[in-house]
């Protein structure tokens, strides 16, 4: 966890669970498991049983002593809803999130049928946002599962960006963000493909983030597309009586 952080889309990361298990293509060259590998067996290490599946119960009220607003990517080098992470624990993050509801929240999963089961008895406040990872068009049916999550913010990661993404319903999303992989080994994404999404995303009227073309040296290839950056998101929270709401 991390008050800071290089991911372009978010100010810090937060992760009440560590670890996680590869469950589509595009966990193939997971940032987090390579990362977390690297510190198997180094004794005392946030890391030290590398990627396996750990709850971090000490980890939980971080975001109550971060005195200033964030938007806090939340599970960065996990995922909230796995399997082996227990719906009263997930419901223990919440909370939390409700009590520090100064900070923006970023939840991300792949586990999109298991969120939108659980979601059904969780509340989820206008300052949480709920979005799932899309790699290619098989996986598109997570964002159906998302559009069952009661979210003020809807978002989707389309990224690694391993394949074109033709008639994406975005009915009911507020924000796509899209990248290709980096790293060693990482796949090419062609250029028409992101292009796509993004005129698809303009025509619904849906906030578009590119974050990056990723590749083995992703500082050179950058994250400029025809000409600029595109760095939309959803718009600033505000305070309605005692809720909080999307400034659309």
């Amino acid at each position: 966890m991390s008050d800071g952080s290089a991911i372009e889309w978010t100010d810090a990361t937060w992760n009440p669970v560590r670890g996680c298990t590869k469950v589509s293509p595009g966990c193939k060259h997971c940032y987090a498991e390579t990362l977390a590998e690297r510190f198997r067996g180094v004794p005392g290490h946030p890391f030290e049983h590398g990627f396996d599946l750990q709850l971090i119960p000490g980890a939980l009220e971080l975001p109550l002593r971060w005195r200033a607003g964030r938007r806090i990517f939340v599970n960065s080098m996990s995922d909230l809803f796995h399997d082996d992470v227990p719906p009263a624990y997930i419901r223990r993050v919440f909370s939390v999130m409700t009590r520090a509801s100064h900070h923006q929240y970023q939840v991300l999963t792949k586990r999109s049928a298991r969120m939108a089961r659980l979601a059904a008895n969780l509340e989820i406040p206008a300052h949480v946002w709920m979005g799932v990872s899309v790699e290619n068009q098989k996986y598109t049916t997570r964002i159906d599962d998302l559009r069952r999550v009661e979210a003020a913010v809807r978002f989707l990661s389309i990224e690694p960006l391993l394949g074109p993404i033709e008639d994406l319903d975005l009915t009911g999303i507020h924000w796509v963000i899209v990248g290709g992989e980096s790293g060693h080994g990482a796949r090419a994404m062609d250029p028409a493909w992101v292009r796509s999404i993004r005129d698809q995303a303009k025509a619904s009227n849906v906030k578009f983030f590119f974050k990056q073309w990723g590749g083995v040296r992703k500082h050179v290839t950058g994250r400029v597309l025809d000409g600029r950056t595109w760095d939309e998101m959803p718009t600033p929270l505000r305070v309605t009586g005692a809720r909080l709401a999307i400034v659309r």
